[in-house]
């Protein structure tokens, strides 16, 4: 067991965190105050930097490495924003992974090399209006003929609604009753019969489009087919890397909330001395230095025991609930230890507490984390539905 990085993970981390560092800011303020995702120009030069599909098999367009290396290069970009470090998290363990996965060779060849150059963004169409945690419920039918799948339903909260080019979207593909009929479809922006409603104002992901999607006998064709009904344990499968990414991301807010903060209070002078002289400041600083290490920890953990294969959904729950809850308690100390800057919208901390916030809720609620991981420690799901 070897807690260090390798050094081309290292050279790989510097390259990322360069970058970030001297390229991304600027265009993480636009996303922010004008609330628009990272232009396709911007995107596509990710593609060509290598930052795309890091862990997607070279066949497909990918670097084929592994997990780890592409949660690495996320949490460099989430240190700038979320925004910035989105079309890393879609195309390295979002709904590209699920294609990778279970889809036809011919929709894997049309899609995933696309996303891996930055042509094409995809996102994920899981939760509707009475299916978030709930998702079994969802309502959403794919009706497959002999040459084609039409669907009608309604999908919530897509992150990156109306800006991806296509969408893997949850939907019942039989009428058997619960997760048994639940299967999932890619659907491109401009199939018919496919519309998007208003953008969300949200708290935070300023930059991460978000908006109703309505499917009114959209077509598809049948090699859309990513996987069929009764296949919603798959989906869950992929969805648990997933979750190693939202955790990076809120990882990401905390990660660089903390760095930002050691160079201000070292900075900042009060009483004829820098804050950091005071043991107040100190014990705050290593509370969350702490916090940020664990997180990573438990992040790497379930990336690495999954190297092969998908995390299993007690490693990546731990580690998505535990990084959600302190990248929230992390970002407001650095708020509290910055003051009336820290609050401010001219300085980034602010937007990381709201930030960390968003993770919490996206991807599975941090309460739902913790029935998925009370779940694997006894060894059977419970049912939360009334008796």
């Amino acid at each position: 067991m070897d807690f260090k990085l390798t050094e081309d993970q290292q050279a790989f981390q510097k390259t990322a965190r360069d970058f970030a560092q001297s390229e991304l800011p600027e265009a993480a303020q636009i996303c922010e105050t004008e609330a628009s995702p990272p232009t396709h120009e911007l995107i596509r030069k990710y593609g060509e930097m290598g930052f795309l599909g890091i862990n997607v098999p070279e066949e497909y367009g990918g670097l084929g490495l592994g997990n780890i290396d592409a949660l690495i290069v996320l949490e460099e970009f989430a240190k700038i924003s979320s925004a910035i470090a989105f079309p890393v998290f879609e195309s390295c363990v979002g709904p590209v992974k699920a294609i990778e996965h279970f889809a036809e060779e011919s929709l894997k060849k049309r899609v995933i090399p696309e996303v891996c150059s930055g042509e094409m963004i995809v996102a994920v169409a899981m939760s509707e209006p009475d299916a978030g945690s709930a998702l079994t419920d969802l309502k959403t039918k794919g009706r497959v003929t002999n040459d084609k799948v039409i669907l009608n339903g309604l999908k919530r909260w897509c992150s990156g609604g109306g800006h991806a080019d296509g969408y893997v979207v949850y939907c019942r593909l039989s009428d058997d009753p619960g997760a048994k009929g639940i299967g999932a479809v890619f659907v491109e922006k401009d199939a018919p019969g496919i519309s998007f409603g208003q953008q969300e104002s949200l708290m935070g992901f300023r930059g991460v489009p978000s908006c109703d999607i309505f499917l009114d006998d959209a077509e598809v064709p049948l090699e859309n087919i990513i996987v069929p009904a009764g296949g919603f344990k798959k989906l869950m499968e992929a969805f648990d890397l997933e979750r190693c990414g939202n955790a990076t991301m809120a990882l990401g807010q905390a990660s660089g909330a903390l760095e930002d903060v050691m160079v201000y209070v070292q900075d900042r002078k009060q009483f004829g001395k820098p804050i950091v002289d005071f043991q107040a400041v100190q014990i705050r600083l290593a509370e969350m230095q702490m916090r940020v290490e664990a997180a990573r920890l438990l992040i790497h953990r379930a990336a690495s025991n999954a190297e092969d294969n998908l995390p299993s959904i007690l490693d990546s729950s731990v580690a998505k609930c535990f990084a959600n809850e302190i990248a929230r308690e992390v970002t407001s100390n650095a708020v509290q230890l910055m003051g009336a800057y820290g609050y401010s919208k001219d300085f980034n901390m602010e937007r990381r507490m709201r930030d960390s916030w968003g993770w919490g809720i996206a991807g599975g609620a941090i309460d739902i984390q913790k029935v998925n991981i009370a779940s694997a420690m006894v060894g059977r799901r419970f049912n939360q539905r009334a008796q």
